[in-house]
């Protein structure tokens, strides 16, 4: 995953090209001004450790759409991310995204949707000595909608790592919005998280 994981499984997944976004989302057309985004306070609660918003910055980064996308910001788009964090291994990150037109939009979220339902699988894939395990916690009513899923590994050696993950759309600007630390699905705030997405969507525009 984008914090810890970035050395378990999640990464794994992400060298065999989960992040080539990060190359393709910065065309010569891309509007100036990023859309809203989320502040350190929007996150879910950490129980012991307060978060820590990162700068707004142009382009998807290194991670681009996220560990469990494979699909790759689209050329003629313009992004942005910003990446949280705690003092205790637990991170977050949004990516959001201006297509040209709303088809656009639905399409690059058709296709989130779907690598956010295999992650999983893929991961399994990548990686035979690690195990994993997704579930899809389902859609939310903001703005064009938005759907969240979870995802956990466990790695040969014992390292145990969770995800949560949301899509959110409002016309052609769609966000994702990434939640990890150390521990399992059971252990993920997932009602706090999609209170996080709706917040998310709100805020585009």
């Amino acid at each position: 995953m984008f914090m810890r994981t970035r050395v378990g499984a999640l990464a794994a997944l992400a060298v065999t090209g989960l992040a080539l976004g990060a190359t393709l989302a910065t065309p010569a057309e891309a509007a100036p001004k990023a859309p809203g985004f989320l502040a350190a306070a929007d996150l879910p609660p950490h129980p012991s450790s307060p978060w820590t918003a990162g700068k707004v910055t142009r382009g998807a980064g290194e991670q681009g759409l996220g560990v469990c996308a494979k699909t790759a910001v689209p050329a003629h788009s313009a992004a942005w991310n910003r990446d949280f964090r705690t003092e205790l291994e637990t991170g977050a990150r949004q990516v959001t995204v201006v297509l040209r037109d709303t088809a656009s939009a639905k399409s690059l979220v058709s296709r989130l949707n779907r690598d956010f339902k295999t992650c999983a699988t893929r991961i399994e894939q990548a990686d035979p000595g690690t195990k994993a395990g997704g579930k899809d916690y389902g859609k939310l009513s903001v703005e064009e909608g938005a759907h969240v899923y979870g995802v956990q590994s466990e790695t040969s050696f014992g390292a145990l790592d969770v995800n949560l993950m949301s899509v959110g759309r409002d016309g052609r600007t769609v966000t994702v919005v990434d939640w990890g630390q150390m521990g399992r699905l059971a252990d993920a705030p997932v009602k706090a998280f999609k209170k996080t997405t709706v917040t998310a969507v709100d805020k585009l525009h």
